[in-house]
C-alpha cells in the first residue's frame, strides 16, 4: 500500500468511526442534527467565531441561505449570535455546550488512537510524526481561503 493510500485510509477510518457515533446517538435520541446541520456546526465550530458573511463565503453559499441554517442551529441551540462589543451591527457565531457535547464523541477517539499511537512510537519517531503533521497543516492551508483554528478537544 503506498502511503498515499494508507493516509486515505486512516482519514476514511476517523471518519467512519464519526458517522457511526451519529447514527448510534439517533437511536438513542431524537436526531436533532440534519447531515447539512452537522456540515455546517463542524464548519463553525472550526472557523471559531465566524459572522455569518464568513460562514457563508467560506462555504460559497449565499447570505441568506447561510442566515436559514444559522436560525435553524440557533432555535435547536446549537449555536448562539453574540453581538460584537466593538461593532454592534456584527453578531458572532459560537458554538454551545450542546455542540461541545455532541462532538466530543468524535475527539474522545481522537485521542484515544492517538495516545495509543504515541505508546507505539519512540520520542524521534513522534516528534517526526509531529513535524509531518505541521508540513500537512501548512500544505493544507493554502486550500483553505482563511484561518481555521483549532477545534477544542
Amino acid at each position: 500500500m503506498t502511503t498515499e493510500e494508507l493516509f486515505a485510509k486512516v482519514y476514511t477510518q476517523f471518519k467512519m468511526h464519526f458517522y457511526r457515533a451519529v447514527f448510534r446517538n439517533f437511536e438513542n435520541r431524537e436526531a436533532t442534527l440534519t447531515t447539512v446541520e452537522t456540515f455546517c456546526m463542524e464548519v463553525i465550530h472550526a472557523m471559531g467565531r465566524p459572522t455569518i458573511n464568513e460562514f457563508a463565503s467560506f462555504l460559497r453559499m449565499s447570505s441568506p441561505n447561510a442566515a436559514y441554517k444559522v436560525n435553524n442551529l440557533v432555535r435547536k441551540g446549537y449555536l448562539r449570535r453574540v453581538r460584537s462589543e466593538k461593532d454592534h451591527r456584527e453578531y458572532y457565531l459560537e458554538v454551545t455546550q450542546r455542540y461541545i457535547d455532541y462532538c466530543n464523541v468524535s475527539n474522545s477517539y481522537v485521542d484515544d488512537v492517538m495516545k495509543r499511537v504515541r505508546e507505539r512510537m519512540t520520542d524521534k519517531e513522534w516528534a517526526d510524526f509531529h513535524h509531518t503533521l505541521e508540513i500537512l497543516t501548512d500544505e493544507m492551508k493554502a486550500d483553505i481561503p482563511m484561518e481555521v483554528k483549532e477545534p477544542a478537544i
